[in-house]
């Protein structure tokens, strides 16, 4: 069975969809089978992904209002089997906005996306879910179906208030509609060396998360920020920037890190919420390294 991942941050703007994306690419590159599924209505993970979201005919919309299941609206983009690292997309556009609002009065509102994957599960290797920046009814569709969550994060305070927000939100899924959710790791992404605040940062992570601190890091890279208007994920577009391989390391650390399936089944334990304020070392915070330093 796939192992279901949500890529969650309640904060925007720090590279979920580009995120999920190129690990969706990457993983399809170290040949493991994929679904990646666009949970938010702008539909920026089904265009980086080479889906046109304005001709794709079923969406998630359809699957969630259970009008078509998921291996009848799949699409596999043709831009990405020629790049040898293809995988399956699960589209959204526009039209997915008005499903909270038609779900509502629906049973099982917040499990259907899980009823629907039941049926493709032993498909695929990974599920990917790519979740809106709110905490909405699609969010909560995607919590419930999944067996844990990747968090994306940038080396910021900012986002770290945002990382307590998701931990609380991931607690109280886990207490109320899914035993089984758990934080899988902590993605450190835009990551610039150079900067000794993003350094701080980071090592208060680590020092707080231990080992669910995944140890690939995704540098800042204009490469992964060019490829959406190409309609591909950085890995097909430039192979060879560094952005690019960072998310095949990335791709290959997760291979070789998860369990089976099967071992999601069991209840997950609590999740530990980061401290409410990780003091940082203030003179240095806001400096840029020397290079002697990096």
């Amino acid at each position: 069975m796939a192992k279901i991942f949500c890529i969650a941050n309640q904060k925007g703007g720090v590279g979920k969809t580009t995120t999920t994306v190129n690990l969706a690419a990457g993983l399809a590159r170290v040949g493991q089978r994929v679904l990646m599924i666009d949970l938010d209505p702008q539909g920026n993970a089904t265009m980086g992904s080479g889906v046109d979201k304005r001709e794709a005919e079923l969406t998630v919309y359809d699957v969630l209002l259970e009008s078509a299941s998921v291996a009848e609206a799949r699409i596999r983009p043709e831009k990405l089997v020629e790049a040898g690292a293809a995988y399956d997309v699960l589209a959204a556009n526009r039209e997915l906005a008005g499903a909270e609002v038609e779900m509502v009065a629906l049973d099982r509102r917040e499990k259907r996306l899980r009823t629907a994957l039941a049926g493709v599960g032993a498909e695929y290797d990974f599920i990917l879910i790519d979740c809106p920046p709110s905490l909405s009814l699609l969010t909560l569709n995607g919590l419930c179906a999944a067996h844990g969550v990747i968090v994306p994060m940038q080396c910021e305070y900012f986002a770290l208030e945002g990382l307590t927000d998701l931990v609380n939100t991931i607690k109280q899924v886990h207490a109320n509609l899914n035993k089984n959710l758990q934080i899988i790791g902590l993605l450190r992404v835009m990551f610039d060396p150079r900067i000794t605040l993003q350094q701080q940062v980071s090592e208060q992570l680590k020092a707080h998360f231990g080992d669910k601190v995944f140890d690939t890091v995704i540098p800042r890279n204009v490469r992964l920020a060019e490829a959406p208007s190409y309609g591909l994920p950085g890995v097909v577009f430039d192979p060879s920037a560094r952005g690019s391989q960072a998310f095949v390391a990335f791709a290959e650390e997760l291979v070789k890190k998860m369990p089976p399936a099967s071992a999601f089944a069991q209840p997950a334990p609590p999740v530990v919420a980061p401290p409410a304020v990780m003091p940082a070392t203030a003179p240095a915070a806001s400096g840029v390294s020397d290079e002697n330093s990096l």
